[in-house]
This record gives C-alpha cells, sequence and structure tokens, in this order.
C-alpha cells in the first residue's frame, strides 16, 4: 500500500499457524533479535528472553537459601537437615551424635542465615559526637601540658587527704548534748544570724516568710465544706426521717411549680374577651384630661374662672409703722426669753427624774444591745449563704431522695444517687470559692447548607 503503512515480512517469518492453541510460527521461535547490549534496553530485552528469565529465577532462589539456610540446600549434609528417630531415646543419642541439636524445634529455631542482619545506625550515633570528640581531644592535650580536669583533681585530692569518718553519736549522747530552747521565742538560736539584718534583704534572700495577707485568714463562708445528709437518705432510713425528706423534696418541687405558672401566667396572650378594644384603649389614653362639669361648657368654665380670680384677689401689703415693728420685736424678745425660763425650769425638774431617766437609759442600750445581736446573727446567716460573685445565680442541687418503692432491701440491690464530683462542684459554689458557671454553648458560625442529591431527587420522580 502507499505510504509504506504494511511493514515487509521477514525471511523467518512463514506465515503458518497450527491449529492447536498453544502453537506458534516455528519460524518466529527460530528468530533472534538483535541488539546493542551495553544499553539498558539491551538489558531489559534480555531480561524479557526465556533465558534471561531463568536466570532471574535461579539468582532469586539463590539469593533466598543463603538468606534462609546460609547456602544451597544441595551443599548441606544430610546430618544437618535430618535426623533419624527409632522411638528409642539412648539409640537415637548414639546414632545422632554429630546432630548438635537433640530438638528439631532448637535447630529451625537457630539463624542460618550468611546475610548480616540490617545495621541499625541511630543506634550508634552519639548525640554531640563532635563536640565530645573536640573535648576529648582537648584535655588530652592539656594533659600533656600537666593540666587536669577540675573532678580529676578533686578525685586525686581526696586519694591523698581522705576524709575522716564521722562517728554518730547514740540517741542517748546526742540527747544530752543538744541543748533545748523554744521554737517559737525570740531568742531563737535557729534565728540569731538573721538578728540585726535588713528585712527587704530577708524577703529577698527567701530568709524570712512573706507576710499573709490578712484577708487570706478569713474564709469565704462559714458553711460547712462537707455538708452531712440527712438520715432520711439513707440506705436503712426509719419511715419518719424518710417521709420527712419526701415532704422536703416536695416543698422544692411545689414552689419550683409555683415559679412555672407564674412565669407561664405573665407570657400567656389575652384572651379574646380580655383583649383591649380601639375604645377602650381611647378611653385609657384620655383617662383625666377632662373633667366633666353640669351643662357648663369649657368656654363657660374659663369666664367664671377670670372672674373670681379678679374679685378675690388679695390686696397688696401696706407699709408698716414705727409703732407697729417696735412692738412687734418686744414680743419677739419676750417669746425668746419665756423660751429659755421654760426651758431652765424644765432642766430644774429633771433633777427629781433621775431615776425614770436611768430607766429610759437602760431600756435605751437594751434595745440596742438587742438590735446590734440581730444585726450579728443576720450577717452570719447571710455569710452561709452564697454570694452573686457572676451573672449567675447559685442553684441548689436537686435533693437526692428515693420514693418508698425504689428502697432497695439489700446493699447489692442499693442504686447510687448523685454524683461526688458534682457535689464538690456545687460545694465549692456554695462556699464562695468559685463562681457559679454553666456549659459553655455550641454556636455555629456557618449557616447549614441543605443539599438535596441528584440521585435522591432523580428516585423521588
Amino acid at each position: 500500500m502507499a505510504g509504506g503503512g504494511t511493514a515487509k515480512r521477514d525471511a523467518g517469518d512463514s506465515g503458518f499457524l497450527g491449529f492447536r492453541p498453544c502453537s506458534v510460527d516455528p519460524g518466529a521461535v527460530k528468530r533472534r533479535r538483535r541488539g546493542p547490549r551495553n544499553k539498558k534496553r539491551g538489558w531489559r530485552r534480555l531480561a524479557e528472553e526465556p533465558l534471561g528469565q531463568e536466570v532471574d529465577t535461579f539468582l532469586e532462589d539463590l539469593r533466598l537459601q543463603e538468606r534462609t539456610t546460609g547456602g544451597r540446600i544441595e551443599d548441606t549434609p544430610d546430618e544437618n537437615l535430618f535426623f533419624v528417630d527409632t522411638g528409642h531415646k539412648e539409640k537415637d543419642l548414639k546414632i545422632n551424635q554429630n546432630v548438635k541439636k537433640s530438638f528439631w524445634t532448637e535447630r529451625v529455631l537457630e539463624s542460618h542465615s550468611k546475610v548480616p542482619s540490617p545495621k541499625n545506625i541511630l543506634a550508634h550515633q552519639i548525640p554531640n559526637g563532635k563536640k565530645l570528640k573536640r573535648k576529648q581531644r582537648l584535655w588530652e592535650h592539656l594533659a600533656q601540658q600537666g593540666k587536669l580536669p577540675r573532678d580529676v583533681r578533686k578525685a586525686q585530692a581526696r586519694l591523698l587527704q581522705p576524709p575522716k569518718p564521722k562517728t554518730k553519736p547514740s540517741d542517748a549522747e546526742e540527747t544530752t548534748s543538744r541543748p533545748f530552747y523554744d521554737l517559737w521565742a525570740e531568742d531563737n538560736p535557729l534565728d540569731r544570724p538573721l538578728v540585726g539584718q535588713d528585712p527587704f534583704f530577708l524577703e529577698q534572700t527567701k530568709k524570712k516568710g512573706v507576710k499573709r495577707p490578712q484577708r487570706l485568714q478569713i474564709k469565704p463562708s462559714h458553711a460547712p465544706a462537707v455538708e452531712v445528709i440527712s438520715s432520711g437518705g439513707s440506705y436503712n432510713p426509719s419511715f419518719q426521717d424518710h417521709q420527712a425528706l419526701l415532704l422536703q423534696a416536695h416543698e422544692v418541687e411545689l414552689q419550683k411549680q409555683k415559679v412555672e405558672e407564674k412565669l407561664s401566667r405573665q407570657l400567656a396572650f389575652p384572651t379574646v374577651g380580655e383583649a383591649p378594644t380601639q375604645e377602650s384603649t381611647f378611653k385609657e389614653l384620655c383617662e383625666g384630661l377632662l373633667e366633666e362639669s353640669d351643662g357648663e361648657t369649657p368656654a363657660e368654665l374659663e369666664g367664671d374662672g377670670d372672674a373670681d380670680s379678679q374679685a378675690h384677689r388679695p390686696p397688696g401689703p401696706e407699709k408698716k409703722t414705727e409703732q407697729q415693728r417696735r412692738r412687734e420685736k418686744e414680743a419677739q424678745k419676750l417669746k425668746v426669753q419665756q423660751a429659755a425660763e421654760r426651758a431652765a425650769r424644765k432642766r430644774r425638774q429633771e433633777v427629781f427624774q433621775l431615776r425614770g431617766i436611768r430607766l429610759q437609759v437602760a431600756q435605751r442600750l437594751a434595745e440596742l444591745a438587742r438590735r446590734r445581736e440581730r444585726r450579728r446573727l443576720k450577717r452570719l446567716a447571710e455569710d452561709e449563704k452564697p454570694r452573686r460573685l457572676g451573672r449567675l445565680k447559685y442553684q441548689a442541687p436537686d435533693i437526692d431522695v428515693q420514693l418508698s418503692t425504689e428502697l432497695a432491701d439489700s446493699l447489692r440491690k442499693l442504686k447510687p444517687e448523685g454524683s461526688i464530683l458534682r457535689d464538690r462542684f456545687k460545694s465549692f459554689q456554695r462556699r464562695n470559692m468559685i463562681e457559679p458557671r454553666e456549659r459553655a454553648k455550641f454556636k455555629r458560625k456557618y449557616k447549614v447548607k441543605l443539599v438535596e442529591k441528584r440521585s435522591f431527587r432523580e428516585l423521588q420522580l
């Protein structure tokens, strides 16, 4: 064909195919490709030929035998591969004298490989190896000059002058030789070296403790750290104690129910009959703005008011004479003099009322003491209550109580109530050690986008 689309047939290709599926062209089998062997493609072609595949298989098998058995199995003597087992132990030992191990399992576990195991390079590496080598060479150089490290010099000095062994005195000798002193006295021998030193220096050198603030001496609450539960919460309570605890829990639930009902009433919408109309709303807005009169118009009421105000207008103040002013001054002086005489007379009369005054003073002091005690008791009661430390109020935990039908008749059937962790957490809040908290709410920053899959949409159609 034109264009050279078909290749020429080789001379060895006869173009004949046999009838069997595995039959090949006899001319093609005898044909051998020629090409450069010093190139990588020549190696690849040689490996694809049957002879190359056989060589690779042989070499791979030989490497496997070297890794597992330490050499070719054909060259291994029979004594290392087999042993005679006749059933008699003594006879087997005589026959298998050349066998090193009497058990086949132990021989199997032995390593006969000639290939060494891979070496872990990291296991033989030393951190800062170069630095240590340089340091070692430096000390070798200094040792030639007669200089030794400090620890070596101290060890040599210790060998030349060994320390004297310390003899431990007996308990009786130590007790008699040790002087007695008061630990909290001012002349404590432990504090004598610190006498006369600067307080600031002692605080900075940690030889004098920092003064504890007074606020840390006061507890934030007088409530007990661990409250003992009432006897009604026991695993085997009496009937009266259990009923009292049930009544307490019942009152708590009633209080919660009242709060919920009040909130529901405040938030409830008015009924049709109670809903305000437009007329009632307008009447409520105009309430108190207009006052109705008996047949009088607002204009007439306004005119009458002007006339009455003109008729009953008070006259202006007249000018007082000198005689009137003098008489007013004399009357004022007389009034002050009479008040002073009356006060002096009253003081003279109080001398005879000392007994009654003492009684009034005693009653007043008793009343003040009673009020002071009442305020103190109220303050103590307020100290036991939790304070408002944060934006949330303290919520008392629920009472752990079991109904009469839930009481167990044995400790094996007893069900635990409450949680120790939650109880300790609430105790910290009640004693004002931490503020009341609530669990953080997860808020999604993005909107959830719902996408309907195409396969689901086609199924619906």
